[in-house]
């Protein structure tokens, strides 16, 4: 079971769409030299969240403080945002090589969560869709990249110490890898988190990629330009959960983020990218 890598698509400096870029390029630092907003207008207004019961919001506005409201402190399983972990571990190497992977719905013994599959992915896509299938495999090839670099006992340490904090003492003990299952992309509750402890892992300085990822992938290529014009700029991660005793039953999350601005909220019932995408847009008054 491989992905399809591909380290490059050619040159397109001969379309119009190479062309583009290419003025963008060359026009976007000038742009960015004159528009630049002063310090006070550049900081984030945000209206005084409204919660509905048992859901949980944690926000930054980029000043190193944490402000928490509803069940904020709750924990719970993490879902699809366990693909953000992913992407501070192999996320560097999947974005160079360019990873594809062709979504049908079934891998191996792996099932999609969406039965018709996703379609072709990207990891783009892969991140914005919430494909299990695309991580799994992507993830099986790394974790037998890492085996011939790194050995057992230092591949699963490798692992341990990026997702220690969500962890818990939930991973039987050993030497070796653990078993490679549906459960570290987000399936079961191995790995559980809540909005202000997914919160504070953001603001670390070391998940510092992590965010730049989720600007690139998530808020657009055009996300610069849109900037300069006041529009908004947010990157929006969404997931969802299973529930802790209740097999029928999903929560979603959404972690997303805007400049210096981060927020992550959890909802104690729904699908991931519906419920997730409209909650959050809602409770920041953001255009539906």
């Amino acid at each position: 079971m491989r992905a399809r890598g591909v380290t490059g698509r050619g040159s397109r400096g001969g379309s119009w769409w190479g062309k583009a870029r290419l003025l963008l390029a060359v026009l976007l630092p000038a742009l960015l030299a004159v528009a630049q907003p002063s310090e006070a207008g550049s900081r984030l207004v945000l209206p005084m969240p409204v919660l509905k019961p048992g859901e949980g919001l944690s926000l930054t506005l980029g000043d190193g403080e944490v402000r928490s409201y509803g069940e904020a402190q709750k924990e719970a399983p993490m879902g699809g945002l366990a693909k953000l972990i992913w992407m501070r571990l192999e996320g560097s190497d999947w974005s160079s090589r360019n990873v594809q992977f062709r979504c049908q719905g079934m891998a191996g013994s792996f099932l999609c969560g969406k039965r018709e599959g996703h379609g072709r992915m990207d990891l783009g896509r892969a991140l914005a869709e919430d494909c299990d299938l695309a991580f799994l495999v992507w993830i099986a090839e790394a974790q037998t990249r890492w085996l011939q670099d790194y050995g057992d006992a230092a591949a699963r340490l490798r692992m341990e110490e990026v997702f220690a904090p969500f962890l818990g003492r939930r991973l039987p003990p050993g030497e070796g890898l653990p078993a490679f299952s549906a459960a570290w992309v987000g399936g079961g509750d191995l790995l559980r988190t809540s909005p202000e402890a997914f919160l504070r892992w953001l603001m670390e300085p070391q998940q510092g990629e992590v965010v730049i990822f989720g600007k690139r992938y998530l808020a657009g290529f055009w996300v610069e330009v849109k900037d300069l014009f006041g529009k908004e700029g947010w990157w929006f991660k969404t997931g969802t959960a299973p529930v802790i005793g209740e097999p029928t039953a999903t929560s979603a999350w959404v972690a997303g983020g805007r400049g210096s601005a981060l927020v992550v909220l959890h909802l104690p019932r729904g699908q991931g990218k519906p419920e997730g995408l409209a909650r959050i847009r809602e409770i920041l008054g953001l255009k539906p």
